[in-house]
């Protein structure tokens, strides 16, 4: 029955398409092995060059491969595959497009590959592709393909299923044949929204701050300690605990215990020097190492998330998920999340802007004490006592951080309240707990949901979510399939432009300052640092009218931390890279970002208009808002 089929399908074939239009589609999805589909891809592994500059022999050489990519492979058999490729050059010489002494001359050639295999794992913006490519090739969700501990992803995956049409594309759509579309060998082509040099400036800026600054600090703080590189405050059998996780969750141990191994011989194996390259910030590296001091030397590096977007389109500009993919393949741009700390603040505070406070209403700078719905007391602490026991205003409280502000916010509002609001930013955890120390953030939110998140302020109350691919055209230029930005509405405007007034504070007169005092950035901005309990996450979100992004830098664990605010507070740690980042931006004029923007508030906006009687007593210092007067 096979051969009738393809009978009628050469016919209509040849009917629809021109021989050359057939060869063109067949080229572009043979499989030429080694992770090359396409005759472009294949010119590029082979023999790194494109297509049109492919010498007559190479060119050859890869059609020879079409008879039987495995028999005919160059850089298997490459005796053979020049017997192949001789004999596609006769075949030339018989059609008249080769002398007979041009014929003899390229046969007489040795086959001469460059083999450079295409990777996933090279080159710029890998976890970005690895993450677009897990979203387009995702299946629906099965609940009974997660298992207990994986509900928050099964919610997730549920969610993008139905209201992301690039969730699952390819297995939502079909071809006209009636299959679903394959991302390897269909020729798809997928506008992403990603733009080159502002990822490479990402990368370098990510490399820059944590590799030539961070990494080392971090290296000579954690030297000699017997439980490094977790905090002293862990024994070391509990480091031991924490090791032995690792070890059961590594690809060896469950390789090994597949096999049949005891536990025994697998921790013999761990305890085993082994030849190994290892990563490096300057590359890799060989060297001689047991499994289990590679777990213990990988476990000293941070770790970063970094994401850059437009807050009105969408587009996802930059994407940075960890150090390097081959290494450290867990992407905390999108995937991972850690506790927010800080970052979490603007929320509260629009929560607060939108239940009738403004950015000029004062509050006594004391300590605060909240009960919980149990009756249980809770009093943050504060970083500095700066001001203490004077009439502040909720401008300067955010723009200095100051826990006790958040906290008397905190009491004038619900955290249920919060958790909605929260939520209506874009946040997915579930896991976001009403409680009245969630105005510190001790939730976990991934870097891609807070710069989302973040987008609401520059735009007038609406959140944009980010958005990865404009288009997706067939192997034949038709476009297919259009994405465009999801939006919705989370504040109101005169919010957003109070958030504004306050977010710039925090840049010009708070703990975001260092932008402009270390990096010269001139332009319009607000921003917001962030830190952790310990220093365990170091957090800055910020902002231009044209920009919205958001970093993140950390160890693999909590435990996995400086020690002291110095260098563990966000504005050490993430701050940097956002500044190094937007410098790199601005000086490449092609991209068309300038210092000269300002945001679209308008010019007879009052911030105070809705402020709440002051508070009025004897003998009280005050601290002056130079910005109010």
């Amino acid at each position: 029955m096979q051969k009738p089929i393809e009978w009628v399908i050469a016919v209509k074939l040849e009917r629809y398409y021109t021989k050359e239009e057939i060869l063109t589609m067949y080229l572009n999805k043979f499989d030429f092995l080694n992770n090359a589909v396409g005759i472009k891809t294949a010119a590029k592994t082979y023999f790194a060059k494109d297509p049109k500059n492919l010498k007559i022999e190479e060119a050859a050489t890869l059609i020879g491969m079409c008879k039987n990519p495995s028999l005919y492979n160059p850089r298997r058999f490459n005796e053979r595959s020049r017997g192949r490729r001789n004999t596609v050059l006769d075949q030339m010489r018989k059609a008249g497009f080769l002398t007979q002494e041009e014929c003899d001359s390229l046969q007489a050639l040795p086959l001469v590959l460059k083999f450079q295999p295409v990777d996933h794992k090279d080159g710029l913006a890998t976890y970005f592709r690895e993450y677009l490519r897990g979203v387009m090739t995702a299946r629906k969700p099965d609940r009974s393909d997660y298992r207990g501990w994986q509900m928050q992803k099964y919610y997730e995956d549920s969610l993008a299923w139905e209201t992301n049409p690039l969730y699952g594309w390819c297995a939502k759509n079909k071809k006209k044949d009636g299959t679903n579309y394959n991302l390897y060998v269909d020729g798809l082509k997928i506008y992403t929204t990603i733009n080159s040099r502002m990822q490479q400036y990402a990368e370098e800026a990510v490399y820059e701050h944590v590799a030539k600054y961070l990494q080392p600090r971090f290296f000579k703080e954690k030297r000699g300690r017997k439980t490094a590189p977790y905090t002293n405050q862990l024994t070391p059998e509990e480091v031991e605990q924490i090791l032995n996780r690792s070890i059961r969750q590594s690809d060896r141990y469950r390789t090994m215990k597949a096999d049949g191994c005891s536990e025994a011989e697998i921790m013999k194996a761990f305890n085993t020097k082994y030849e190994m390259s290892v990563f490096s910030w300057d590359g890799e590296k060989d060297t001689i190492m047991t499994p289990l001091d590679s777990i213990k030397y990988y476990k000293h590096f941070l770790r970063a998330g970094f994401m850059s977007m437009d807050p009105i389109t969408g587009h996802v500009k930059a994407y940075v998920g960890g150090p390097n993919y081959n290494y450290f393949q867990y992407d905390m741009a999108m995937v991972g999340r850690r506790q927010v700390g800080s970052t979490i603040k603007p929320y509260l505070y629009a929560l607060a802007m939108e239940n009738g406070f403004s950015p000029c209403d004062e509050v006594r700078n004391v300590e605060q004490t909240l009960f919980d719905e149990n009756g249980k007391a809770w009093s943050p602490r504060n970083s500095s006592k700066s001001h203490y026991g004077e009439i502040v205003t909720l401008k300067w409280g955010l723009a200095n951080s100051n826990n006790w502000i958040s906290a008397y916010l905190m009491s004038k509002l619900s955290p249920y309240d919060l958790v909605r609001l929260i939520h209506s930013f874009g946040v997915l955890n579930k896991d976001v707990q009403p409680t009245v120390s969630l105005c510190l953030g001790p939730c976990e939110i991934s870097v891609g949901e807070m710069v989302s998140a973040y987008t609401a302020f520059v735009n007038k109350g609406i959140r944009t979510a980010p958005l990865f691919v404009t288009r997706i055209e067939d192997n034949d230029g038709n476009v297919i399939a259009n994405f465009t930005p999801q939006v919705n509405e989370v504040i109101s405007e005169s919010t957003s432009y109070k958030m504004l007034v306050m977010l710039r504070a925090v840049i010009n007169e708070g703990t975001g300052g260092r932008v402009r005092r270390l990096y010269g950035i001139k332009a319009d901005m607000g921003g917001k640092t962030g830190t952790t309990n310990r220093n365990s996450d170091g957090w800055f979100m910020g902002f231009t009218p044209s920009l919205v992004s958001g970093c993140w830098v950390g160890g693999e664990e909590r435990d996995i931390h400086f020690d002291t605010m110095r260098d563990g507070q966000g504005a050490s740690m993430a701050l940097p890279i956002w500044g190094i980042y937007m410098q790199k931006v601005y000086a490449d004029k092609t991209l068309g970002y300038s210092q000269d923007e300002t945001f679209d508030i308008p010019g007879d906006f009052d911030p105070c208009k809705d402020r709440l009687t002051e508070i009025e007593e004897e003998n009280t210092t005050r601290l002056d808002d130079v910005f109010f007067q």
